[in-house]
């Protein structure tokens, strides 16, 4: 009984002084933290320094080890029309004429003084909210701002990190839809790692009257922003802000660091690099770091920073790995890496154009009948190629590639192509209906499907009429009236 007894009271005393250990570790932790933020907000700054703003996807010049200065940054808001993609414009509301806005680069101890433009020509009043402010709204109760005025307020940067920061004025969620965000970032001291590249990309969602591609210049949708029903879903404002000349580059052997930050309003981003693995992961643009992650999520409005090397050449394509935003609403970039080969790693090369937009054309396996929805209507040939174009590029690129060229032992070319142009009425009712099986394209064979396109009688005869008046085709004009014809089956 008495050997019980002191095992019980070795048992209770071992426990005790765990739980000791444990608070005291738990103790200088916190007074770690607390020495940590007073030191920060002790540093004492040294000159004044005019901050370099950078437009995405460019961030400014890393901070080294210069030492703590009295930043002044100039931030102008401007609320200008863009195009969210071919056809489609948007007034965008912007911190420095971007979306996102200007990317702002301190360093802990920093003292910002903060200068909030509103240009004269903008119809509302705005302010900011940084995140990476510790102080009442993140600066947002010192920097309203009617058009034609500046605010200005000043702040200390006492956490290293990446911060979200965005405009909060009401209605804020309709500020933040029309683009107001950006990121700031806070380098410890001695600044980060260096590396070979950095970028700047951020998600954003978007909601418009019309339906995805719908042409015209499209307002904001509070119904549908508050249904959280995005029409499109983007990185740095548009679609097509990062493929084709505005891919993002680096060379085989380079690091890569990426500034992600995911706007919102609404949406969690499932941020991925098709092809890569992230080698580190600063979470939520925070100290913790993750190794080996194939994808990270950013919360709306959050950030994270990832970091690969490039080992071998091709395109690697950003996403949002909620797929349909990626390929039908726009989240989709392209990092494009030149150099040698390395087959070790991968064997190279097979076929170009797996990875590509689709738009938001809803397309369906050929069982039943096409819908029709409102359109503007084409009335010249030029009108007709220019709709046509665009939606060909927001349904048909993905598979029939820009030049109409297809792609090999996959999907027929449309350039130059005997089976399309011997048969007008049967390129309708495949583009209406759909086609499977096998079919023989300037002597080859394909075996493949074809899906039902739910497009009206006016995009089906503006597309076939650019395609038949595009890569040595043979001049067709298709018309609405032959479209519906096909489609009554008369």
């Amino acid at each position: 009984m008495r050997l019980k007894l002191k095992l019980l009271e070795s048992k209770t005393l071992c426990h005790i002084m765990i739980l000791a250990l444990f608070f005291s570790l738990y103790s200088c932790i916190n007074n770690g933290e607390s020495k940590a933020i007073e030191n920060a907000a002790d540093i004492s700054v040294s000159k004044e320094m005019i901050a370099e703003l950078t437009a995405p996807p460019n961030v400014p010049t890393p901070v080294g080890r210069r030492k703590a200065k009295k930043l002044i940054v100039n931030m102008e808001i401007l609320e200008e029309v863009g195009e969210m993609t071919d056809g489609v414009e948007y007034v965008y509301w912007t911190f420095g004429g971007t979306v996102p806005g200007s990317f702002i680069r301190t360093r802990v101890g920093d003292e910002v003084e903060f200068h909030l433009k509103n240009h004269p020509d903008n119809k509302l009043p705005h302010n900011i909210d940084l995140h990476a402010v510790t102080g009442p709204g993140g600066g947002a109760t010192s920097s309203f701002v009617a058009p034609g005025k500046e605010a200005q307020f000043s702040f200390k940067v006492i956490n290293p990190g990446l911060y979200v920061y965005h405009c909060a004025t009401a209605p804020v969620g309709m500020h933040v839809a029309n683009g107001m965000y950006g990121l700031i970032l806070v380098e410890p001291e001695g600044g980060l790692p260096p590396v070979d590249k950095e970028y700047y990309v951020m998600q954003g969602d978007f909601y418009t009257k019309g339906e995805n591609g719908e042409r015209g210049l499209q307002p904001f949708d509070m119904q549908k922003a508050v249904d959280e029903d995005a029409d499109y879903v983007v990185f740095n404002g548009s679609v097509g802000s990062m493929t084709g000349d505005n891919a993002i580059t680096a060379n085989v052997g380079e690091t890569v660091r990426l500034f992600v930050g995911n706007g919102g309003p609404n949406l969690v981003s499932s941020f991925h690099v098709i092809g890569e693995i992230f080698d580190k992961v600063m979470v939520e643009g925070g100290d913790m770091i993750n190794e080996n992650v194939q994808t990270t999520l950013v919360p709306a409005g959050g950030s994270a920073i990832v970091e690969f090397r490039v080992d071998v050449p091709g395109t690697f394509i950003l996403v949002d790995h909620s797929i349909f935003r990626a390929f039908n609403k726009g989240a989709l970039g392209m990092l494009k890496v030149q150099g040698e080969e390395n087959e070790k790693i991968y064997s190279g090369m097979q076929e170009e154009g797996i990875y590509q937009p689709e738009g938001g054309g809803i397309q369906e396996m050929p069982i039943e009948e096409g819908v029709s929805r409102g359109v503007v209507t084409a009335k010249t040939l030029a009108e007709k190629m220019e709709f046509g174009k665009a939606t060909y590029m927001q349904t048909c690129f993905a598979c029939h590639q820009a030049e109409g060229q297809g792609i090999a032992n996959a999907f027929p070319p449309l350039a130059e192509s005997d089976y399309l142009n011997a048969d007008v009425n049967r390129s309708i009712d495949i583009v209406l209906h759909g086609k499977t099986g096998e079919i023989t394209v300037n002597g080859v064979v394909y075996n493949s499907v074809m899906t039902k396109q739910d497009l009206t009688d006016e995009e089906v005869a503006n597309v076939l009429t650019y395609v038949y008046n595009s890569w040595g085709n043979s001049k067709k004009e298709v018309t609405p009236a032959m479209v519906r014809v096909r489609r009554s089956g008369h």
